[in-house]
């Protein structure tokens, strides 16, 4: 795992676009757009501290995830696979390298109708927080559309749900079933 620097911004942006495709026809048409994340907005979010980590084979850049401080936890942003080489462990390894750069609970956003982004977080240990926490927690840590609040959900890490005082036991129960 390296950190992505300047030079590899244009590979960074081709991922993202090419497996944000899985996107298309699943999250609501009115959020959809092509490309999904433009240049602009890329580079906005390096502006606003997204740190982007590549994994590399043979000097490719294959996969990328970015981490984010956000004071009192850390968010995983932007987490992207080439298409042809997903199912590879690739995201898992990313993801578990970042996990291993924080002590501070951790927070993901991700689109509710993408099963299975929330099913590859679910497995790794994160958990989703309730609707009214959900909404809490994208207005606190992200800047985003308000539509893309009402069709997202948050997942977070276990240490941030034993030490979260909006965290109720109801939504442990929920979790359960």
């Amino acid at each position: 795992m390296l950190p992505c620097t300047p030079a590899d911004r244009n590979e960074i942006y081709e991922i993202i676009n090419d497996a944000a495709m899985a996107y298309k026809n699943v999250i609501p048409a009115d959020c959809w757009r092509e490309p999904y994340m433009p240049g602009e907005e890329l580079n906005l979010q390096i502006a606003q501290g997204v740190e982007f980590w590549c994994y590399k084979e043979d000097g490719v850049i294959l996969g990328v995830m970015g981490i984010q401080d956000r004071g009192d936890v850390t968010l995983i942003r932007h987490a992207y696979v080439r298409t042809s080489v997903r199912n590879k462990r690739i995201g898992s390894k990313l993801l578990a390298h970042l996990i291993g750069m924080t002590s501070k609970p951790i927070l993901i956003g991700t689109w509710a109708a993408a099963k299975w982004a929330i099913e590859f977080y679910q497995k790794r240990g994160f958990h989703l927080v309730s609707e009214e926490e959900k909404n809490r927690l994208l207005a606190k840590y992200w800047t985003i559309p308000k539509r893309q609040v009402e069709t997202s959900v948050v997942l977070a890490s276990s240490d941030w749900i034993s030490t979260s005082k909006k965290w109720r036991p109801i939504d442990r129960l929920i979790l359960a079933l």
